[in-house]
């Protein structure tokens, strides 16, 4: 079980769960002031503890939800990566079908690059032989004519001559048909050409919608993240929770178990005692009644009690760390000491003060004997209006039966600052009081050790 010295460090008061703080000061204050609020502060505890489970359920459901809303935009992030997966796949191809256009456009250019240089040059030739005809007009036919001495071989000539411009002419027809032929594939290849740049561009708008999809789901996923992140550290700071306060319940029924079992062995022992007196009364009535004696002898009075020092609230603060404050901090109010540490409690023998009683005008202001942060500012059974301030390292200091509270739970306040103001709350007392007490991890202190003595 963990130590009440550990509970009431300032390391393990959670800051932000209330409930958690609230119920560990109730816890310190079972054990600081009166074993009589156990049973109250169990039944507290468990309260905050059934609430601390509901919360844990609605958190679980919560973050179940946020799975299953998160498991969808992975899915449809991931339907967008197939998406765009197969769109750059298209795309790609589309970039090797372009290149191979591009590469066989380049190749039929060079084809019509060369059959027009053998055009031209055939159109040279031609254009030679057409000049020489020209010149040389009809005299050919007509020495062929008046040399009419070999008659076949002037036929020959002729259909030589024949022969010569109908293999001319078939050659320009076939140079021209090839080259209408590469304007038809020229034109074939840049309408292709033409189709897949638009498909091409299609694709390119489609990957960029796809782009911009996938990059508001990724935001969407990481902001899904970031909520279930925030949810399941909630989840385990209210298990943290659940798990000290299933501690500190475990603790009060453990000091009402051990209250129950010390109640009656005190029970039992005040029977005896009581006994033994009777006992002793009779025997000494006996004895005085055998004596003679007169049995209306005065009976011894119980001591006056001197009137308590006066305190002090005057002075200059102590600034520096708790601990080293012995003997150096102002009293909270101006007043009279009416109950010291470790005195008697009342007619009780086995009842001491854990701390002191200062007697005061109601009203009066009550003071920060240092710095520190109000940890608890509410009202308690049996010690009425309380304030508890936490001064760090495991110091605290209460002050009880408050007529009002001027700070609350979670304030920080200076050394001098006013608190609350002087009252009897509470009951347990007719006059006006202040119930001061210091704590060191959980054990009692004697004030007047920590505060300055008075001339």
């Amino acid at each position: 079980m963990q130590p009440l010295a550990g509970i009431l460090g300032p390391s393990s008061l959670p800051v932000s769960p209330n409930l958690m703080l609230r119920a560990l000061i109730a816890f310190a204050l079972i054990c600081l002031l009166s074993p009589a609020f156990a049973d109250d502060e169990r039944a507290q505890t468990q309260k905050q503890l059934d609430a601390t489970r509901q919360d844990i359920t609605e958190l679980k459901k919560a973050l179940s939800q946020l799975q299953e809303e998160k498991s969808g935009v992975q899915k449809d992030l991931r339907s967008t990566e197939t998406e765009m997966g197969k769109l750059e796949k298209q795309v790609e191809a589309l970039q090797k079908e372009l290149k191979k256009s591009e590469t066989e456009l380049q190749r039929l250019d060079g084809e019509k690059k060369k059959l027009q240089s053998a055009r031209v040059e055939q159109q040279r030739l031609i254009a030679i032989q057409a000049r020489a005809a020209y010149q040389s007009g009809r005299q050919e036919y007509l020495k062929l004519l008046l040399n009419q001495q070999n008659p076949e071989k002037f036929a020959r000539t002729l259909t030589y001559y024949d022969y010569l411009s109908q293999a001319r002419l078939e050659q320009l027809r076939n140079f021209n048909e090839t080259l209408r032929q590469l304007a038809e594939v020229e034109k074939d290849i840049d309408l292709q050409q033409a189709q897949l740049l638009v498909q091409k561009s299609s694709l390119d708008d489609q990957k960029s919608q796809l782009d911009t999809v996938r990059q508001e789901r990724q935001v969407a996923l990481a902001k899904l993240n970031q909520d279930y992140k925030a949810r399941d550290q909630k989840l385990q700071a209210r298990q943290q929770d659940q798990a000290d306060l299933t501690k500190v319940l475990k603790t009060i029924e453990e000091t009402l178990a051990r209250q129950a079992r010390e109640a009656e062995e005190a029970r039992q022992k005040a029977l005896l005692a009581q006994q033994e007196a009777e006992k002793r009364q009779r025997e000494q009535e006996a004895l005085a009644r055998s004596r003679g004696k007169d049995d209306s002898d005065e009976a011894p009075r119980r001591p006056v009690k001197a009137p308590g020092a006066m305190v002090s609230s005057a002075g200059q603060s102590y600034g520096g760390p708790f601990e080293q404050a012995k003997g150096k901090l102002p009293w909270p109010v101006d007043g009279r000491l009416l109950a010291r540490f470790g005195e008697t409690r009342g007619d009780d023998e086995r009842t001491k003060w854990d701390g002191v009683m200062i007697s005061a005008a109601a009203g009066s202001q009550v003071h920060a004997v240092h710095g520190g942060r109000v940890v608890f500012a509410d009202w308690l059974r049996g010690a009425g209006l309380l304030v508890i301030l936490d001064h760090g390292n495991g110091y605290l200091s209460l002050y009880g039966h408050n007529q009002s509270l001027l700070k609350e739970a979670g304030d920080v306040v200076k050394a001098g600052e006013a608190i609350s103001t002087v009252g009897n709350s509470g009951g347990g007392q007719d006059t006006p009081a202040l119930y001061f007490a210091i704590r060191q991890q959980g054990r009692p202190s004697d004030p007047a050790q920590w505060c300055r003595t008075q001339g």
